[in-house]
């Protein structure tokens, strides 16, 4: 791939990267909520919202990303 490509990862490849990143960030949260409040129900309850919520925004902004072309902020900061 040459370096003036334009790469896009693919929905699918952008759902398996968000789905694998909950899994670690909703564990986190999932603790965090227990040894802070000390209800493990709760803190299931927190944790299954946020896994929903966050990964929907985690798709959202990758494929926000994928709009922008690779080095295009970088150029755009170059110019000023």
């Amino acid at each position: 791939m040459s370096e003036n490509s334009f790469y896009r990862e693919s929905h699918f490849r952008s759902i398996l990267k968000g789905l694998t990143w909950r899994v670690v960030a909703t564990t986190t949260i999932i603790l965090i909520a227990y040894f802070t409040i000390g209800d493990i129900t709760i803190a299931f309850k927190i944790g299954f919202v946020e896994f929903f919520v966050k990964l929907l925004l985690y798709y959202l902004h990758e494929r926000a990303w994928q709009m922008v072309p690779r080095g295009g902020i970088r150029n755009m900061l170059k110019k000023k």
